[in-house]
């Protein structure tokens, strides 16, 4: 058997009302139709990408320093500048600052949790 790649990721969140809104409002996500109990599916392609209640016995506030160290999360986005210059506008925490890398136009910043995230277009 052979595994053909990633097909789904999902960050466990401590509040996922805020987690959703911030995706939403914040990086212009939609979320799809249908969601399991506990999580929010976002409509992203070609892998889903989900925000959901933390499993039990994770505690994020026990992660140290922050959740999902070690792991790290790219998105695309068509206009990468454009958007760290919004977010930094509304406070998002920039870890990394804009630069042109292989992937194009390159930044990272930190979400609600603290996970890292980072952009490029």
């Amino acid at each position: 058997m052979t595994v053909t790649g990633p097909d789904f990721l999902a960050l466990q969140v401590r509040d996922l009302g805020s987690s959703a809104e911030f995706y939403e409002k914040r990086l212009g996500l939609r979320r799809v139709p249908a969601s399991p109990p506990g999580a929010v599916v976002f409509a992203t392609t070609p892998i889903p990408f989900a925000v959901r209640e933390p499993l039990p016995g994770v505690d994020l506030d026990a992660a140290t320093p922050r959740p999902g160290v070690g792991v790290a999360l790219w998105l695309h986005a068509e206009n990468a500048q454009g958007l760290h210059d919004e977010l930094a506008a509304e406070g998002v925490p920039v870890v990394t600052a804009p630069f042109d890398g292989p992937f194009g136009r390159t930044f990272a910043f930190a979400d609600p949790d603290g996970y890292v995230i980072t952009v490029h277009g």
